[in-house]
């Protein structure tokens, strides 16, 4: 029987400021949680005894609950078996300018930035550095929308246009723009920086003086009244998508 006490404490890394704290934050479902456990052994690891039948190598790791108790510690309207609390990622890593990177300038939406994570997966990104202001990386709604990709994906919080600042000159910083040029028209170098910017304003205007490639990615057909924009995941996966076109 899972206690009060752990309930509560389970319930409490919704937050922020108790995540940032304990330096740990939940996982739930087979696939996110079993996607992460190959790269880190989780803390606590509570289960059904249909998970840990399919899953018995790991059951001196695991507290056994009933489909009752998962509801009391689940984020999701429908609990899925297995959750599981991991220490956070340690978020420090080399910038490799050989490869295509992705920055985020503000994203609010957790979904989005789940989204994100997965789509770089998806298309080899290793890196993404985002603004202090991005979302959380451990909020349980984005770590469920990376359906376990943020075990593969680099995510790093720092002063983005310090770090932009930094980038050697001339390196290729590419942002989507409203006044940018068609994207399937421009030269893309396989390697760079893809900065995306806030659901509602996009790329800051600090950012965006830095950005040395401005792309638009176009509607169709020209001329046509269509929606006022695209949201900044779909953007992100339309423009990752054209750049390993070009690179393969």
């Amino acid at each position: 029987m899972i206690s009060k006490a752990k309930i509560k404490f389970i319930r409490s890394l919704d937050q922020k400021k108790t995540r940032k704290e304990e330096k740990v934050f939940v996982a739930e479902g087979p696939k996110v949680v079993g996607d992460l456990m190959e790269v880190m052994s989780p803390v606590s690891l509570f289960a059904t005894e249909g998970w840990l039948s399919v899953h018995s190598q790991h059951g001196d790791l695991c507290q056994v609950v009933t489909e009752e108790e998962l509801h009391k510690i689940s984020f999701l309207q429908h609990p899925q078996q297995v959750l599981a609390i991991f220490p956070q990622f340690d978020d420090t890593t080399a910038f490799n300018p050989n490869t295509l990177s992705l920055a985020l300038d503000g994203l609010q939406d957790p979904g989005n930035l789940g989204t994100i994570i997965r789509i770089a997966d998806w298309f080899g990104i290793e890196s993404i550095y985002c603004s202090k202001d991005t979302a959380d990386l451990y909020n349980p709604k984005v770590v469920q929308a990376t359906m376990g990709s943020m075990a593969r994906v680099k995510v790093q919080y720092t002063d983005l246009p310090e770090f932009i600042g930094s980038l050697p000159d001339g390196y290729p910083l590419y942002g989507t723009l409203l006044d940018g040029k068609d994207l399937y028209q421009q030269a893309l170098t396989p390697y760079g920086l893809i900065i995306m910017g806030n659901e509602g304003n996009g790329i800051s205007p600090e950012i965006r003086r830095k950005v040395n490639h401005q792309l638009l990615i176009p509607n169709f057909p020209e001329g046509r009244k269509t929606a006022d924009s695209l949201n900044v995941a779909i953007a992100t996966a339309i423009i990752c998508a054209e750049f390993r076109r070009r690179s393969s």
